[in-house]
């Protein structure tokens, strides 16, 4: 397909950084991937001097998908397309001296982080666990350290999340670890703070291109600023009116900010839509005009005019659920659909549930985003605590898991003994355990588990840091092989590498890929790490522990999730040439972006209006529309009049008007509306009202949009119902 004007001018404009405000539907993606191959195959740039961000993995394959399609394989070769953390896992990898880390760094997920804030913590209130969390990534995405945090704290809630967060920092040091938020924010700190490194990087990045800027938290802003530098050479595409994740510190100013730090930038509006019919997008253009509005713009189609939009009221959410399942089995039919062609929104999980029971009443096939990712599952995690482990003693989360799991005789009593110890020497639980002494644990069978442990430990740590000779001994048993080794400490990159460097240079080089990881370094590799990980695998003698703690179908369940792992795990490292630590850490960063590979299923999605964004559905069922519901009553101040809530009520009211046209424009040819006049509430019906959002998109509600009958259908009933519905 052709650029239309805008995305030509878009694509061509050089001249300073420029800001690309791309509606929904409006070809973003075409854009940065066409201004990628100008820059490339016209401008004279290299392809390792030009950087593409974005904020999951999948936007950043489908770049790199792209691009490949529109660039000679040979002008591609160190290409960055990626996303903001695998580019500060990259950057921490080559600059993690500089940050008094060592090499070997492990980064924490979100439930080995909250496992440490628990304890700092000393609670077990889950919803105050949450909070304390959720401030600290808050605080470290407003780029303030613990000291900053103590000056911003406003009340004894923040001022212990303050104490709790200055532990948490001291105890990551003490693990040589980061979490999540330190992939952005010590890679800004750097470059803020020291000039040589900021040089080193500016010179590199030629040319920056970031997707989703409306999604920039105030240190990912900061990050951009100091990889551009003066010269600005920069494409932002973000949509003002898509901005809805500020609860997790995004803000939308930082477009608007732009024009502020960058006076001579140029802005760009991308405004024809390419999804959806003309009517889906007045409905959205009529919701969003009551925002205010930094930047005016209004979404436009030459798909026709379509379908009338449906709004229903509904007596209940149960009727809300079975209307919905057999309005959406009828329309599959009458249009000959696939079932992957309808999506039912909701704004908040809750709501999956009573939907989920009508779907399978009917028996449609359906999937619920959000679901408990492949590597949340424990049996994942505690195969990667074992690897974690290996790759860094330090982490002391992952001694306590691989220690345990499967049990080898380390209880609680001896933990607590090894802690204490590693408390008062201020070191890890690791370098205690390898110097257990009789004065630390007088029983001899203590003293055996443990040591056992680390010599098993040990052994795999050789496995991975031996060049070539015989395999060392696994502790009582014989074990032969070939090594091959990486170097613990190499040296690190030299000032002024660049992207896509020479192999005999010291800087890692980048192939076209999305982790951002480094390659070059001698490491543990191809069918070596096959060999590695089956013989780990073994010895952790997991598979029997599996078997020895639950019935034979949830341990037959498990064991399989573990081998499609260990083959996952040694295809990565054949395909990208990785090392183990590589493997290790891009691992970590896999489970905190987006895990699944897989083509989707035919079968109707169930999604939150959050997890929608970037999706796309010819026939969207956007449920829930009620006062309180979407928009969502939060927040402890709802009754307080004070100026500052009613500023924190209206901020709150225009995110969620946000979240309303983002699930509007999720539909490409039809939209239907229900709300439900009661809804259940616990133990009770709470009445209801439609949302305001229903009045501000200027449709009416149908009279006569529910389902006759209030009681739960049998089937008999539900097939009647759905073939009166198929003869209309």
């Amino acid at each position: 397909m052709d650029l239309n004007p805008s995305q030509h001018e878009a694509v061509r404009y050089l001249n300073g950084p420029c800001l690309v405000l791309a509606g929904a539907g409006s070809g973003k993606t075409r854009v940065i991937t066409r201004k990628m191959a100008y820059l490339l195959r016209e401008c004279g740039y290299q392809a390792r001097q030009v950087v593409a961000l974005t904020f999951t993995n999948k936007a950043a394959r489908e770049m790199n998908e792209r691009v490949r399609t529109l660039v000679d394989p040979r002008l591609l070769r160190g290409l960055t397309v990626g996303t903001f953390h695998s580019l500060g896992l990259r950057f921490l990898r080559e600059e993690y001296a500089g940050l008094g880390l060592k090499r070997g760094f492990s980064i924490l997920d979100a439930t080995d982080a909250q496992g440490i804030i628990q304890e700092l913590l000393a609670t077990t209130d889950r919803g105050r666990l949450r909070a304390v969390q959720q401030t600290i990534s808050l605080w470290k995405n407003a780029q303030l350290d613990p000291d900053g945090a103590a000056r911003a704290a406003q009340d004894a809630d923040e001022a212990e999340a303050v104490r709790v967060y200055r532990s948490y920092e001291a105890t990551l040091r003490a693990y040589q670890s980061v979490d999540f938020d330190d992939l952005i924010r010590l890679p800004a700190q750097l470059l803020q703070d020291d000039e040589s490194v900021r040089q080193r990087w500016q010179a590199r990045v030629q040319y920056l291109l970031v997707d989703e800027y409306q999604d920039t938290n105030a240190c990912q802003y900061q990050l951009v600023r100091l990889l551009c530098g003066d010269r600005a050479m920069l494409t932002a595409v973000g949509d003002d009116d898509q901005a809805i994740y500020a609860w997790r510190g995004a803000t939308v100013e930082n477009l608007a900010q732009l024009e502020r730090d960058y006076p001579q930038l140029r802005v760009i509006k991308l405004e024809q839509n390419y999804r959806s019919v003309q009517r889906i997008l007045q409905a959205a253009n009529q919701v969003i005009s009551h925002n205010p509005k930094t930047f005016d713009k209004t979404l436009w189609s030459d798909l026709g005019v379509g379908d009338p939009i449906g709004v229903t009221p509904m007596d209940s959410d149960l009727i809300e659920a079975e209307s919905i399942a057999m309005r959406l089995s009828a329309s599959r039919f009458e249009r000959q659909a696939q079932w992957k062609d309808f999506a039912v929104l909701y704004r908040g999980n809750h709501q999956a549930r009573i939907m989920e029971q009508a779907l399978r009443t009917l028996r449609i096939p359906y999937t619920v985003s959000g679901g408990q990712s492949f590597f949340d599952k424990a049996e994942i995690r505690d195969v990667l605590a074992w690897l974690r482990l290996i790759a860094n003693e330090d982490e002391d989360p992952a001694f306590i898991r691989a220690a345990t799991t499967p049990r080898r005789g380390i209880g609680q009593g001896t933990l607590q003994a090894l802690g204490s110890e590693a408390a008062r020497q201020g070191v890890s639980l690791y370098a205690v355990a390898a110097e257990a002494t009789e004065a630390l644990l007088p029983a001899a069978r203590q003293r055996e588990a443990v040591l056992g442990f680390v010599h098993l430990i040990q052994h795999f740590q050789a496995r991975a840091a031996r060049r070539g000779g015989a395999v060392p001994a696994l502790p009582g048993a014989a074990v032969q092989g070939d090594l091959l080794a990486f170097d613990p400490d190499p040296a690190p990159s030299t000032a002024g590498a660049e992207f896509g460097a020479p192999d005999n240079q010291l800087a890692p080089q980048t192939s076209v890929g999305l982790d951002g990881a480094a390659v070059g370094i001698d490491g543990l590799r191809g069918d070596d790490a096959a060999r590695v990980l089956d013989d780990l695998l073994a010895a952790m003698g997991y598979e029997r522990h599996l078997y020895d703690t639950l019935d034979e179908r949830q341990a037959q369940t498990r064991w399989t999730n573990v081998l499609e792992l260990l083959e996952w795990l040694k295809r990565k490292a054949d395909e990208d040439d990785m090392t183990l630590l590589e493997l290790v850490q891009h691992v970590a960063l896999v489970t905190m972006l987006e895990r699944s590979d897989d083509d989707e299923p035919d079968a109707v999605k169930l999604s939150t209006l959050h997890a929608s964004k970037g999706l796309e559905f010819p026939h969207v069922y956007l449920i829930g529309v009620e006062e309180g519901l979407l928009p969502h009553r939060g927040g402890d101040d709802e009754g307080d009049v004070s100026e500052a809530a009613v500023a924190a009520r209206l901020r709150r009211i225009q995110e969620e008007r946000r979240l309303m046209y983002v699930g509007i424009t999720r539909a490409q040819r039809t939209l239907q509306i229900s709300w439900c006049r009661k809804r259940r509430r616990g133990r009770e019906d709470t009445m209801c009202e439609p949302s305001r959002f229903i009045a501000e998109m200027g449709l009416q509600t149908q009279a006569d949009g529910s389902v006759p009958g209030a009681a739960e259908m049998d089937p008999d009933r539900a097939l009647s119902s759905l073939k009166n519905l198929l003869k209309r």
